[in-house]
């Protein structure tokens, strides 16, 4: 059995995809002979401070495992020479690049993409979760092919939706944050109340809490709080029925590395609207969803109105969406390719 380190910024409870994509390596590694044993830094990332850098070369350098797996959110935050200090090699797990995500600073963004940079060329291998992103960090951080691996997220099989149809439920997953978009959607929907519709946001208030509060306040707004409910993190029970009772599920996110959610609602044979921010473009075949410019309101409500309105267009990007859903690779996959990827770093 290899050995290996994983260290994942915050808690591995965290309702997002990134954590739910760690907690399925940890389950699942051992069974590709990889044993990764969690190191929980501190949850400063991807903003750390002096001091929770520090504290992150300490846990890793005490780690006492020859390899070191490092999730991007801390990853491309590191410092290049930090990296070098290490024992043993590392490899990173990249999601999405840090610089790509919505509303930071120009500044911020240019420490980032140069930092991330830096410290991806002192990585022994390079692990991205989806093509999409593989392709970015070729051609904007410089990494290597034979450096570059990609581990798609799994899906597992789900029953199918059934719906309510009237009002049109629609459904949101992801925490709330800039870079999810909710706001063009409350925009695109607020011009739609003579439809018959109700929204469903899932997804938690705390990790961009300005975000979710300004949120909040456009909903009230527009006079959209008895049809837009923020219903915070919800357990997996409870995500599961919010799928279920779906009629449309709704991505209007700037950029996905990938879009776990937009997959999962494949499983379930939704029809989606989408946005083309990044990965989610490519992650959802066009037959399955009705695809909007990133950040275009009026695109995005021509969209849902078309899906509010037309029950058999419902039905047949429905039909798509479940034989799409079927064809997705499972977490055992992801969790083959990350492993495959760990032992030849060890060899």
């Amino acid at each position: 059995m290899l050995e290996v380190a994983f260290a994942v910024p915050g808690c591995l409870d965290a309702p997002t995809g990134g954590y739910g994509y760690a907690r399925k390596l940890l389950a699942l590694a051992p069974g590709f002979g990889v044993n990764l044993t969690p190191i929980r830094l501190p949850g400063g990332f991807p903003h750390p401070s002096r001091d929770e850098l520090a504290e992150t070369e300490r846990l890793l350098s005490a780690s006492q495992r020859p390899l070191h797996l490092v999730d991007g959110l801390a990853y491309g935050a590191l410092p290049a020479a930090l990296v070098r200090r290490l024992p043993g090699a590392t490899i990173a797990l990249v999601h999405h690049p840090l610089a790509f995500e919505s509303g930071l600073a120009p500044e911020r963004r240019d420490a980032l993409l140069r930092s991330e940079r830096e410290a991806l060329a002192e990585a022994k291998y390079v692990i991205a979760s989806s093509r999409f992103t593989a392709r970015l960090l070729a051609a904007e951080f410089d990494v290597p092919p034979d450096r570059l691996s990609i581990a798609e997220p799994g899906t597992e099989p789900a029953p199918r939706a059934t719906g309510t149809g009237s009002p049109v439920r629609l459904l949101a997953v992801g925490a709330v944050s800039p870079r999810k978009g909710y706001d063009v959607l409350v925009r695109a929907l607020a011009g739609m109340r003579d439809l018959k519709w109700r929204l469903t946001i899932a997804g938690s208030l705390d990790r961009a809490p300005q975000a979710a509060h300004t949120l909040a306040a456009l909903i009230a707004a527009e006079g959209l709080s008895r049809r837009i409910a923020l219903a915070g993190a919800v357990d997996d029970a409870t995500l599961a029925r919010l799928y279920d009772r779906a009629d449309v599920f709704v991505s209007p996110s700037l950029f996905e590395g990938y879009g776990m959610v937009l997959a999962e609602a494949m499983a379930r044979g939704l029809p989606i609207v989408a946005s083309t921010g990044g990965a989610a473009a490519k992650t959802v075949p066009d037959a399955a969803a009705i695809k909007v410019p990133a950040g275009d309101a009026a695109a995005l409500a021509a969209a849902l109105a078309d899906m509010i309105a037309d029950a058999p267009l419902r039905r047949r990007f429905a039909d798509a969406s479940w034989a799409a859903g079927q064809a997705l690779p499972r977490w055992s996959d992801t969790a083959a390719a990350v492993a495959a990827v760990l032992k030849r770093a060890a060899a």
